[in-house]
């Protein structure tokens, strides 16, 4: 008799390895309901790109949770919109990151990344997080907002911050202490982008600030509290899931050591490894939506404000869509993974978090004859049950 299929997304052991979980769900559980929570969660490949893809029947806006008063949260930022206000915050934004403008940042990533190897290399041996995966998403971030250096271990703490219960919310409501917290941090990140954006107005230079200073499309500026609100944003988008991709890239080619090899041989490869890491270890591993109507799905019916979890983690590997989904390959083609979510908030981030880290692996591949794990130890999980990744990475960096 087949085990009654059970998913807890908090699960430690699940976390670490939830693959096995993922397609148990697919072939029978495409619409799963969460005991005892009020959430439902998708699977599917097909399932998960049409629900992005809505924002009609599928909403970015949520409801306060159970027993907490609407005045206690904050005021939701471009992710928590949809259309047309969504597409009006993201075009007063989006002029920042063309791929053009991203091409143009490419060499000073080569510099900060040989830059932070060469100190992790004098080392030998580093917690590469700390040493390559955090400081240079941050750096990159911080010098495209316009953030003096001296600020970055303070911007860095801040995102750490706001992400570490991300998710959470969505299966047991935020306690006040949690709230209280939240709306100090959002109050110190104000009052410090306040502060900069004044210095803005008065001496505009080249950077992301003075242009959200100065954005207009179509006679519809940014007020203050949604410049706030998108510099709070691009603060934390802009390094953490880099930071984790980064640090995936690493785990996933120390995990293959035959796709490890041929990357060495054929360098012009990594392009289409970071992409098969993107699927692979989708960085973000959920997206939620609110359903504004009733509707149906396999045999469920949604109501109105009902909440589901779209599991990128599990349309990434999902059969009916990638050939041998649990084989890594980075040769593979038409690699259609949904790691930057579909549709109206596809990530704006895209190609900087692409850029990024193919320039920390080819780095890392043209510096080091090899590198390895320290030790065989568990390695401590993000926090946040959104992301897939780890906080610590101990390495030993062999010098080419």
């Amino acid at each position: 008799m087949a085990e009654e299929f059970s998913f807890n997304p908090f699960d430690d052991a699940t976390r670490r390895d939830p693959f096995a979980t993922y397609a148990r769900a697919r072939r029978e559980h495409p619409v799963y309901e969460h005991p005892g929570f009020p959430i439902v969660s998708v699977f599917r490949y097909a399932d998960v790109q049409a629900i992005l893809k809505d924002p009609e029947t599928w909403s970015s806006r949520f409801r306060p949770p159970p027993g907490v008063p609407p005045e206690q949260l904050p005021e939701p930022s471009m992710l928590g919109q949809d259309p047309p206000e969504h597409d009006r915050l993201r075009g007063l934004v989006n002029q920042a990151f063309t791929p053009r403008i991203i091409r143009r940042l490419e060499p000073r990533m080569h510099e900060i990344a040989n830059e932070l190897l060469d100190h992790a290399l004098q080392r030998g041996e580093v917690d590469f997080v700390a040493a390559l995966t955090y400081p240079l998403p941050v750096i990159i971030i911080a010098e495209i907002i316009g953030i003096p250096p001296a600020d970055r271990d303070q911007f860095k703490h801040w995102s750490d911050a706001a992400v570490e219960n991300l998710g959470t919310a969505l299966f047991v409501p935020p306690s006040s202490d949690r709230l209280e917290r939240l709306g100090q941090l959002i109050d110190e990140m104000g009052a410090y982008f306040s502060k900069l954006a004044d210095e803005r107005r008065r001496q505009p230079r080249e950077d992301l600030l003075t242009g959200l200073v100065q954005a207009e499309v179509e006679g519809s500026r940014l007020t203050h509290d949604e410049m706030i609100r998108m510099l709070v944003l691009l603060l934390v988008a802009g390094n953490e899931t880099t930071t984790t991709l980064i640090g995936n890239c690493v785990l996933d080619l120390l995990a293959h050591p035959d796709q490890l090899a041929e990357l060495r041989a054929h360098p012009e490869l990594i392009p289409s490894a970071v992409e098969e890491i993107l699927r692979y270890s989708s960085p973000v591993q959920l997206d939620p939506r609110r359903a504004t109507r009733p509707v149906e799905l396999h045999g469920h019916r949604f109501e109105a404000d009902q909440m589901v979890v779209c599991w990128i983690g599990s349309a990434n590997h999902d059969e009916a869509m990638f050939a041998e989904a649990e084989r890594f390959d980075i040769r593979r083609e038409d690699n259609r993974h949904l790691a930057f979510g579909f549709g109206p908030h596809y990530c704006l981030g895209a190609n900087l978090a692409r850029l990024e880290a193919q320039v920390a692996l080819r780095a890392l591949l043209t510096r080091t004859r090899a590198f390895e794990r320290t030790d065989d130890a568990a390695l401590p999980l993000h926090p946040s049950i959104v992301f897939r990744g780890v906080t610590r990475l101990p390495l030993r960096l062999l010098p080419a």
